[in-house]
């Protein structure tokens, strides 16, 4: 059954039930009450002939008990004629003076001996009472004692209240009549009202079949502060958070169908190429010059082999295995970034520069060095002949542009770092006047085996993974960098390093997917 369906039934049996309810408690009320009512008349008109019996006994009780009894009757006779009771008068031994046809047709609905029993067992309480049914309906039956001389006489009065029985009745039908049709106005309502307070949950599924059959857009529009309303902004956050996780997963599948693809392409050029020139040494007459020029081309490629899987392994490497943070001087990094490159930048008439003020780092120097050459190599390739580098590192001492920075460098440096906490970051900046990335490409250096120039690329022997493994080293290190480039103009890349990275504590890092 739908949750509609329950929700109408439970407001149905509880309005009923509470219809029901009140309402027998109103008719046994009202009948209580009607009875009651009766039992304070008959008590009021037993004591009344009581009365009239004992002054119409006590006022001819001088001319002897009989005619005193005689008298009494009477004069109580003559009152019971005004009321629609039925008065009997008896002795003790069930002597009947007054009455005797009523005391025939009281007989057969109630035993007058175990009433006389009853009323001597009540002791001082002159008055009992008893409702019994008859051939005219439901009679009320009063007794009380009077001493007359000195014999006890019982006073029986019997009051019809049959119509007391006939108006519950007729209350019980009307109330039944009313009950049914409040019922119905009830069941209209509480169809009603399930169907508003389900409603919600309704659109709620709704949305979700259509989430399902591949609608990711869709989301619930209910925005009201009750529960329902809360469930409805928890299943929207939930949806938000599966969309962009299957989105991730999308992008992440079609990164590595795109990185397949790339590594298969990268590996085809080189084995053409060797196959090609071995075949031409395995089946044709060469001479020197050419056996020479076949033999470099299959050397030059297999060491584009060789640094392309180089790179693979360092890439996979670092996925899967741990590395100790230790403390690292910047100056040691910028004398072994020197070292390594300036007999590079000579070879090519390039005008370097590295310059990084005294800092303690924390993590591994390799891969910083490994960082650091690869943005220099890709600058020096940039930049070609005759052309200026440049690195610089300092301590970020500002979140915000100073009002007046010592020269323009320094106001140049804080407006680069603006928004960034103070001394807790080592900034490096990497500058070249070479070709320039366009900006579009930008945003997609870092994806594996992407090059920007790919002939220029493979004719220096790139592979396209150096900003993979750098981007990769710097979420390893918990830093950041940022680009920017224009075309024909050169290239300048900020590189963010914490100063406190794992508390500077000389222990190994885990590496996880995320690159914490």
């Amino acid at each position: 059954m739908r949750f509609t369906g329950k929700l109408f039934l439970w407001i149905m049996a509880l309005v009923t039930a509470a219809f029901i309810a009140f309402g027998m408690w109103m008719l046994n009320f009202s009948f209580r009450r009607m009875m009651e009512q009766e039992r304070e008349q008959a008590g009021q008109e037993i004591r009344m002939f009581q009365y009239f019996l004992e002054v119409g006994f006590q006022s001819g009780e001088e001319y002897g008990e009989v005619y005193a009894l005689q008298k009494a009757i009477e004069s109580m006779a003559i009152n019971v004629d005004r009321t629609e009771s039925n008065c009997i008068v008896l002795d003790g031994e069930g002597t009947c003076y007054s009455g005797q046809q009523q005391l025939g047709q009281l007989s057969a609905m109630v035993n007058v001996t175990e009433m006389i029993i009853r009323r001597d067992a009540a002791g001082d309480n002159n008055y009992i009472w008893q409702i019994c049914r008859g051939e005219q309906g439901y009679e009320l039956v009063s007794m009380c004692t009077s001493q007359l001389g000195e014999k006890a006489y019982y006073l029986l009065i019997s009051r019809n209240i049959q119509r007391i029985y006939d108006s519950r009745t007729d209350t019980i039908r009307q109330y039944r009549i009313m009950l049914f049709v409040l019922l119905a106005v009830a069941a209209v309502c509480a169809w009603m009202l399930a169907r508003y307070l389900t409603g919600p949950i309704r659109r709620l599924g709704w949305v979700t079949k259509r989430i399902a059959a591949g609608d990711l857009t869709r989301r619930s529009d209910y925005h009201r502060p009750d529960e329902v309303g809360e469930l409805a902004e928890s299943f929207n956050l939930m949806a938000d958070r599966l969309v962009e996780q299957m989105r991730e997963k999308e992008r992440e599948a079609k990164r590595q169908e795109d990185f397949t693809a790339a590594f298969a392409h990268e590996l085809k050029t080189p084995l053409t190429s060797i196959i090609g020139y071995a075949q031409m040494l395995d089946t044709m007459e060469l001479g020197p010059e050419d056996h020479r020029m076949a033999s470099h081309y299959i050397f030059a490629q297999g060491k584009r082999l060789e640094q392309l899987s180089h790179k693979l392994l360092e890439l996979v490497s670092m996925e899967k295995q741990d590395f100790a943070v230790k403390p690292i001087k910047a100056t040691v990094l910028a004398e072994n970034l020197w070292n390594t490159m300036r007999p590079i930048w000579d070879s090519r008439q390039v005008q370097g520069s590295i310059r990084m003020e005294q800092a303690m780092l924390w993590g591994d120097s390799d891969l910083l060095l490994s960082l650091l050459y690869n943005l220099l190599d890709n600058a020096t390739k940039a930049v070609g002949e005759k052309g200026q580098i440049s690195l610089e590192g300092r301590r970020i001492r500002a979140g915000k542009r100073s009002a007046a920075p010592r020269d323009a460098e320094e106001g140049e440096w804080e407006e680069d770092n603006k928004g960034v906490v103070a001394g807790k970051w080592y900034g490096i900046r990497i500058r070249d006047n070479g070709r320039g990335i366009p900006q579009e490409e930008i945003d997609r250096i870092t994806e594996p085996f992407y090059m920007v120039d790919k002939s220029r690329s493979r004719k220096e022997g790139g592979a396209g993974l150096g900003m993979s493994l750098c981007q990769r080293i710097l979420q390893l290190h918990g830093g950041s960098w940022k680009m920017k480039s224009a075309l024909g103009e050169g290239t300048e890349i900020l590189i963010r390093l914490p100063l406190d990275f794992q508390g500077k504590s000389e222990r190994p890092v885990k590496k996880t997917a995320e690159g914490k």
